[in-house]
């Protein structure tokens, strides 16, 4: 007999199975789907939830096992029947779906109307407003963009962007991505070439063009720029994660930026010198062998259909699947119908097929789609496991900035961030700190969450 049932049968608890009294819409979360039954009082002073009958992705599978959650973390079940004698208070049917952390979107620029790098008198309502609409998709943090924009812009913009916890609110904020204007000009995309800039003076250019680097998780630059090695080396002293990007960069000079302390490249084969068997630039960190010992280099994917062809997606997959991160890119027309929208400085037209382009032009600039759309087309494309095409938008995201002790994964301890899907991994249900924000049914959930520690 296992531990696990042991506990269960010395506990004792004079009630059904939830099966059969469950009842809906009953319990903190006032769900219309599930199946929900309170126990007996518990010993533990907080309330203890366990859902069952589902099957959660732990260690690379999905396995048939109970999540157990207390004050916002995920709980381990031995410690509790074991050292506290303790039990749940509330157990909810999962219904057979499956549990999987939420995902973890590290570029977007916006959405719902939204720009971040550009809606300057209303920062602060409209993250509220983008992390409000990504809980319907399944993501529950994500790192706001900010593209090539006037010195004077970022100064405005970036001091108001402050880390915040997810809640019922919205998906919590991570930190700032900064994609510009530290970049080239051949491979500038969509962003404006009148606002690019060199690094003349090296780390003076950097604080004159930004003003503050405070909550700044993520950087990308292009890496052939003078003096990038150094800049590099002095973001990665100071926590930031330094992604290579909007570059034409040579392999030699995209392996000195790792050297320096890069670690990440951003959205992969978008924007960069195209792949050649001679020098294959910075496509071929996916394979290089000069990647320092102990290092994961990670690079990001759209995954949208458009920006990346399905074989593409397919070699980059297989080359190095371990650091395969998805991203959106999405710009604010995310959830919003074709028309014109603004991104930073520039007009985009969304054209009936999904494409988000310049105005006037072909070029492409950024996407419109989410997350959980992220996933399914990954899977599809690759053929690669569920388990995969997850971790590729949870776990993998969370090791890329360092935080996957406390997110990307329903380890124990960690924060009890987490989706229910069905089999074709559509969202049925957004959780954070264990509290029900959105679901399928009812939609957004107000209510106060419980407070968990803020990520550092």
């Amino acid at each position: 007999m296992s531990r696990q049932k042991s506990s269960a049968s010395s506990s004792k608890r004079k009630c059904q199975d939830d099966t059969e009294t469950g009842s809906k819409g009953r319990g903190p979360w006032s769900a219309t789907v599930y199946g929900y039954l309170e126990m007996p009082s518990n010993r533990s002073a907080s309330t203890i939830y366990q859902f069952h009958n589902c099957r959660i992705l732990k260690d690379g599978k999905l396995q048939r096992e109970d999540l157990w959650i207390r004050d916002g973390k995920i709980l381990n079940p031995e410690k509790l029947f074991f050292d506290e004698k303790g039990y749940a208070d509330v157990r909810i049917d999962c219904k057979n779906l499956l549990i999987a952390p939420g995902y973890i979107d590290v570029q977007i620029n916006g959405g719902f109307g939204v720009d971040f790098s550009s809606d300057v008198d209303n920062v602060e309502q409209g993250l509220s407003k983008v992390a409000k609409g990504l809980l319907a998709y399944g993501c529950t943090s994500f790192c706001p963009t900010i593209v090539t924009s006037p010195p004077e812009i970022y100064k405005q913009i970036l001091p108001r962007i402050k880390l915040r916890d997810g809640s019922s609110e919205g998906a919590g904020v991570l930190g700032i991505h900064i994609e510009g204007p530290f970049i080239s000009k051949d491979k500038k995309g969509a962003h404006p070439e009148r606002y690019l800039r060199k690094l003349h003076q090296g780390w003076a250019d950097v604080m004159s063009t930004y003003g503050t680097l405070d909550n700044v998780r993520l950087f990308t630059i292009a890496p052939e720029l003078e003096r990038s090695c150094d800049i590099i080396s002095q973001l990665a002293k100071r926590d930031i994660k330094v992604s290579v990007g909007h570059s034409s960069a040579n392999l030699s000079q995209a392996e000195a930026a790792v050297k320096a302390g890069a670690t990440c490249i951003t959205h992969l084969f978008n924007a960069m010198g195209p792949f050649h068997h001679r020098d294959p630039g910075i496509v071929g960190l996916l394979t290089s062998h000069k990647i320092p010992p102990g290092v994961t280099l990670f690079y990001g994917m759209i995954a949208d259909g458009i920006h990346t062809d399905p074989a593409a997606l397919r070699i980059a997959y297989r080359a190095h699947p371990q650091g395969l991160v998805l991203i959106t890119d999405a710009i604010n027309a995310m959830g919003y119908p074709i028309g014109t929208h603004k991104i930073g400085q520039a007009e985009v037209d969304v054209t009936p097929d999904g494409r988000a382009c310049v105005s006037g032009t072909n070029t492409l600039c950024g996407s419109i789609v989410t997350m959980d759309k992220c996933v399914r087309h990954f899977l599809e494309a690759t053929n690669c496991s569920v388990e995969e095409a997850l971790e590729a938008g949870t776990l993998h995201p969370a090791q890329m900035l360092g935080i996957a002790a406390q997110k990307g994964t329903l380890d124990y301890n960690s924060d009890a961030d987490f989706i229910l899907l069905d089999d074709e991994l559509n969202v049925q249900a957004t959780y954070i700190a264990g509290e029900l924000v959105w679901d399928v049914v009812t939609g957004s959930h107000d209510k106060r969450v419980v407070h968990r520690k803020s990520i550092s």
